[in-house]
């Protein structure tokens, strides 16, 4: 069975590894074995080069028959991350994505040497998870015991193309689009129940870059 070290950034997207994508890829032969950013005990996020970089190196040297990648949001990326500053200058969110993505595998690469990377598929989430809940507003309404909302949401998601298009602003980012309409909202939680209501293929539909790493994860051959 190929197995994948998911590194997360934080307890919504381990969570969200855990009760969407484990059965999915467990009917496809891959094992996903996530979690989260840093020493065991810690909440995730603050996610620092060299911080990933003690996560990346443990897996890259210490696993060599598994592969490792990331599940991190672009809009909690310092602005010393590698490509990020760059990213800035294009518009296309595609962009950026692909922007910090080669920055950062060229990083690594750079310090830990060419064999070691073969087994890594970084990732990052366009502009943040929260995004992702957008691909069905009505799920994700219902998801969070707010189907009131349905309607705001849905404005939201008209004025975007795609839900990975919802923005990298501290104001109108895609939680914060949320937690504007319900304070409540617990990042873990409800996160994946709205994910479970909507279910993984709308997503995939909706979320072409998202889409886009899945595909790749599932057409890796064994190391």
């Amino acid at each position: 069975m190929i197995r994948i070290h998911v590194i997360c950034e934080g307890q919504t997207e381990e969570l969200f590894v855990n009760e969407l994508l484990h059965s999915h890829f467990i009917s496809k032969g891959v094992l996903l074995i996530p979690a989260l950013i840093g020493k065991p005990g810690h909440k995730g996020g603050n996610m620092r080069f060299e911080r990933l970089l003690s996560d990346i190196r443990s897996r890259l040297l210490g696993d060599t028959t598994a592969y490792c990648t990331t599940f991190f949001d672009f809009y909690g990326l310092p602005g010393d991350f590698p490509g990020k500053t760059e990213s800035l200058e294009h518009s296309s969110h595609a962009v950026k994505a692909q922007c910090v993505i080669k920055a950062f595998f060229d990083k690594i690469e750079q310090i830990l040497g060419k064999d070691p990377v073969r087994i890594l598929i970084p990732y990052v989430q366009m502009y943040e998870f929260e995004g992702l809940l957008f691909s069905d507003v009505q799920s994700l309404a219902i998801g969070i015991n707010r189907p009131d909302l349905y309607g705001r949401f849905k404005v939201v998601r008209a004025v975007f193309n795609t839900p990975e298009e919802i923005n990298d602003n501290p104001e109108t980012s895609p939680s914060k689009r949320v937690m504007k309409f319900y304070p409540g909202y617990e990042k873990p939680i409800h996160g994946a129940l709205a994910a479970i209501e909507m279910g993984l293929e709308v997503i995939r539909e909706q979320c072409p870059l998202f889409n886009g790493w899945l595909t790749n994860l599932e057409n890796l051959q064994e190391e």
